[in-house]
């Protein structure tokens, strides 16, 4: 029997902006999304969102919290990931994409003009498919 599989989502924002990245290379491809990655065993949510951040773009990361999850069926693909969301407080670091297997491109973008498309639990978070439902990002 196939089981979800346990992703870490990961909100990083500097003034209005939030931090995303185009996926290259695996379920999304081609999609927008936030840093992120899977859980390892043993780890924590705060220390696979850290850790997932400063190896995918070189940007430090404090304050972690959790805001939300997301039950993400890729249909296509077979795939199945329950998407647990942190948010963290940007620091230091200009986005570097270290992760070029797994990115395209990463870059700051406003709240109200996301680029498209966007990743499949990012759009699920965005429109209230999440648990707590609905998260005001304007908090």
């Amino acid at each position: 029997m196939q089981r979800p599989q346990v992703g870490i989502g990961v909100i990083i924002t500097k003034d209005d902006q939030v931090l995303l990245m185009k996926r290259k290379g695996a379920h999304g491809d081609g999609t927008w999304s936030v840093m992120g990655g899977h859980l390892e065993y043993g780890e924590s949510l705060e220390e696979c969102a850290i850790r997932e951040v400063k190896e995918e773009v070189a940007v430090i990361i404090t304050n972690i919290a959790f805001r939300a999850i997301t039950n993400d069926v890729f249909e296509s693909e077979k795939i199945h990931y329950v998407t647990i969301w942190m948010e963290g407080d940007y620091v230091s670091g200009e986005p570097v994409m270290q992760a070029t297997n797994e990115m395209s491109e990463a870059g700051w973008f406003s709240w109200d003009a996301l680029p498209e498309p966007l990743f499949l639990p990012l759009q699920h978070l965005l429109t209230g498919q999440c648990h707590p439902a609905p998260w005001d990002f304007n908090e």
